[in-house]
């Protein structure tokens, strides 16, 4: 919600992951079909059709929340969405060409409030800013297995643009993304695949720094612990990070 485990690069587990649904096809029409009666006297009709689709159930985000299996919408081509944060707005530009499973996978997270009052627990100056474990452990343990396929790298890791972590396996990806500070192009080639860009970096280069590394290379947060103990862990032993307060998306084009 490091790459390599190296200070320099975000893969999920420093990045740590710990931690798709397709739609039914549609109803196959079934043909009209003409049959004679036993008389043979007359011709009936008999029309078959086809039983009703199974629709369904309205979307519920409370249940998406705790169930990665109902967090299966399709993201729009285009979506904006406003992280409301300690430190102020953040507006992040998604483009679904660039990377549909990454934006499939955010717009999902941010419909069922996922990232209401996740924290920023690992910001490294002149690298990047990374969120997305929950403040619930309840949350987590749903969600830590829920990995994505990755998604060819169509944009480069530049100043602002923002990709999912992931391990070093293929195919880890579930809820912690990244903020690149500068660009970061050594990530292309690691399967970090941006899906949007931040408008507001002078907000993004005002999140707490001060911690440095997580564990066990630095002093800051240890993922493993957030995973268990979520945002109870943090408030106590590192007071300071800052957080995504609410996560909503503002604008919506191609849907």
């Amino acid at each position: 919600m490091g790459i390599h485990r190296m200070s320099t690069i975000p893969w999920g587990v420093s990045l740590v992951l710990g931690c798709s649904g397709s739609s039914p096809e549609p109803h196959e029409a079934i043909s009209e079909l003409v049959a004679p009666t036993q008389s043979g006297d007359e011709v009936a009709s008999e029309k078959r059709t086809a039983p009703p689709p199974v629709e369904k159930p309205p979307y519920d985000p409370a249940a998406a929340l705790l169930d990665p299996s109902l967090a299966t919408l399709a993201a729009p081509k285009e979506f904006t969405v406003k992280l409301k944060t300690t430190k102020g707005d953040i507006l992040v530009d998604v483009h679904r060409e660039w990377a549909p499973f990454g934006a499939d996978r955010f717009y999902n997270l941010v419909k069922a409030g996922y990232y209401n009052g996740t924290a920023f627990f690992r910001v490294i100056n002149g690298f990047m800013a990374q969120a997305g474990i929950a403040g619930d452990p309840k949350v987590n343990e749903a969600w830590r297995s829920a990995r994505i396929p990755d998604d060819r790298v169509l944009q480069s890791n530049r100043t602002g643009y923002l990709s999912f972590a992931a391990t070093q396996n293929p195919n880890s990806r579930t809820t912690q993304f990244f903020i690149n500070f500068r660009h970061n192009q050594q990530l292309d080639g690691m399967r970090f695949a941006p899906f949007g860009k931040a408008r507001n970096m002078e907000v993004v280069n005002q999140l707490y720094s001060g911690y440095g590394e997580g564990t066990p290379r630095g002093k800051g947060p240890s993922q493993g612990s957030i995973q268990k103990e979520g945002n109870a862990y943090l408030k106590k032993a590192f007071p300071r990070l800052d957080y995504i307060l609410t996560a909503t998306i503002v604008e919506a084009k191609g849907l």
